[in-house]
């Protein structure tokens, strides 16, 4: 028997590893806006909802425009984008045992389509921004995934890099895992149950 039925992840810094893609965009971002914020600057928040980062970095205007230019470039850069390793083993893995999987995360869904149908992932319960839902760390986008997958939030795992991710399971009451070898960093998860790369989802499922 699985401990887990369902294993939801977020993207960037766990599937995938987008930090160059990130940093060409805003830089790109920066230069045609006069952004005096720095890329370390914006990477700070990063999971977060783009608008939220935006406000976080107090950037009072342009939201819009910033947001279709960082967009545009990160389509444009997806060259920069790479798997972690061991992705599609152990996603094979989970399938093999039954267990479902969904993706929740700040990105885009044009970029996230694209980006799931690039790589191949064995992935259709997938969750992003919209207008009808509040970003992380509210539990809205989890509260979508696990409705469609029908699982409850006992047998339920979430898999992320940085801090909002561990809000976001805790608001969302289900089990947190810390990916160490993502973006982010918690300053107490001793707690926590952590992976120090993705192959290492095996053990805990």
């Amino acid at each position: 028997m699985n401990k887990y039925d369902l294993v939801i992840f977020d993207l960037d810094g766990v599937l995938i590893n987008s930090k160059e893609n990130m940093k060409t965009s805003w830089n790109i971002v920066r230069k045609k806006f006069n952004i005096k914020k720095s890329f370390n600057d914006y990477f700070k928040y990063v999971g977060y909802p783009f608008f939220e980062i935006l406000k976080k970095l107090l950037i009072k205007k342009n939201f819009n425009k910033i947001q279709a230019e960082y967009n545009k470039n990160s389509l444009k850069h997806f060259n920069k984008i790479d798997l972690y390793k061991d992705i599609k083993q152990t996603l094979e893995y989970l399938r093999k045992k039954k267990i479902k999987m969904a993706i929740v995360t700040s990105k885009n869904r044009n970029r996230t389509s694209k980006l799931v149908k690039k790589f191949k992932f064995p992935i259709t319960n997938i969750v992003c921004p919209s207008k009808l839902t509040r970003g992380k760390p509210y539990p809205d986008q989890i509260n979508i995934a696990l409705k469609r997958s029908g699982i409850k939030r006992q047998k339920t795992l979430y898999v992320g890099d940085m801090y909002v991710d561990y809000l976001l399971a805790k608001k969302s009451k289900i089990k947190f895992v810390f990916a160490k070898y993502g973006y982010g960093k918690i300053d107490n998860y001793k707690n926590l149950d952590t992976i120090n790369s993705f192959k290492g989802l095996r053990s805990l499922v």
